[in-house]
């Protein structure tokens, strides 16, 4: 039985309460007792019990029926509580016995009516309620999503001002190298594509530092193993050569080579013509300043690169150089 039902008794429903309380309450009195049980305040039934009291027939229990129940319609939020629970009593009423034989019949019908209507409007009601619910949902999901983008803004935003930092400082090439790692790999975690950062692997005899790896991108369901340079001159054929045994020695294992500098011809001739054992794409921080400044998606230009190596065997392609 929902609230709204009994905050003001529609006509449809007080027509039938008006007819069904006065079946279940034999006398005049037994009417007075049960909006009494039901908290009805005494204020509303004490001029019906006056008249009871002075002349027995000047008021049937139809007529009184109405009486309280207009009332309490009228007070509305004041007597909400005490029009459910007359709602309540209705609905729940099961001692048909008490009733005038006569009127035992109608009794029930009148009540089997008043939980039809209370029924329907609960039907309704639970259908609103879940298209609200619904609704609700939507709105706290966009919200959690519009949350979730504001959020990869900021951290874009400040990855990036950490990445344009490093070409304002002038440290030892070592340290600007490391700073470098890092600009990239906090850019990549924005994008939401890092799986590792820099990390060294350490030689189970005794060897000390066998290999460093700047880091470790998904792309695609596929891991990327990202070798970062800041050269001044190109970047040649030994550097790309390392990075290509480093992913040999990993099975799927792909590769992205990124470099402040641009590449020589041999050094891209050895990744082109190694494409058919392990696909790699060369990258420039020229193109990455390019990719932030026209605030275009960093994952699929990365993913474009990746696919013009295997599929063009150009693995210096740039997605936007035609734009």
């Amino acid at each position: 039985m929902q609230d709204d039902l009994a905050y003001h008794f529609p006509a449809e429903l007080f027509n039938l309460l008006v007819d069904a309380i006065p079946l279940l309450n034999r006398s005049k009195r037994d009417v007075i007792t049960f909006f009494r049980g039901a908290g009805v305040p005494s204020d509303i039934t004490e001029a019906l019990t006056a008249r009871l009291r002075e002349d027995r027939n000047s008021v049937n229990k139809y007529e009184m029926v109405r009486v309280v129940l207009d009332r309490l319609n009228s007070r509305r939020e004041a007597t909400l509580r005490e029009r459910r629970e007359v709602l309540r009593r209705v609905v729940e009423f099961t001692s048909f016995d008490a009733c005038w034989p006569t009127d035992q019949l109608s009794a029930r019908g009148l009540v089997a009516s008043i939980r039809e209507v209370v029924n329907q409007k609960d039907a309704f009601t639970r259908m609103a309620n879940e298209r609200d619910q619904e609704r609700q949902a939507r709105l706290a999901q966009a919200e959690a999503i519009a949350k979730e983008r504001r959020d990869r803004v900021a951290r874009i935003e400040a990855a990036k001002s950490e990445f344009y930092g490093l070409f304002g400082s002038q440290p030892s090439p070592q340290a600007r190298g490391k700073k470098l790692e890092a600009a990239l790999n906090n850019l990549f975690a924005a994008y939401c594509i890092l799986v590792r950062q820099a990390f060294h692997l350490v030689g189970q005899e005794g060897e000390g530092i066998v290999e460093q790896i700047d880091g470790v991108i998904e792309l695609q369901g596929h891991l990327h193993y990202v070798e970062m340079k800041w050269y001044a001159e190109p970047i040649g054929t030994s550097d790309i050569s390392q990075h290509l045994v480093r992913l040999m020695g990993r099975a799927e294992a792909r590769g992205l080579f990124i470099s402040a500098s641009n590449y020589t011809e041999p050094a891209v001739s050895t990744t082109r013509s190694f494409l058919q054992h392990k696909l790699m794409a060369l990258m420039t921080l020229e193109e990455l300043v390019r990719v932030l400044e026209e605030q275009a998606d960093l994952t699929d230009f990365l993913v474009k690169k990746m696919h013009a190596a295997q599929i063009h065997k150009n693995p210096l392609f740039n997605p936007l150089a035609r734009q």
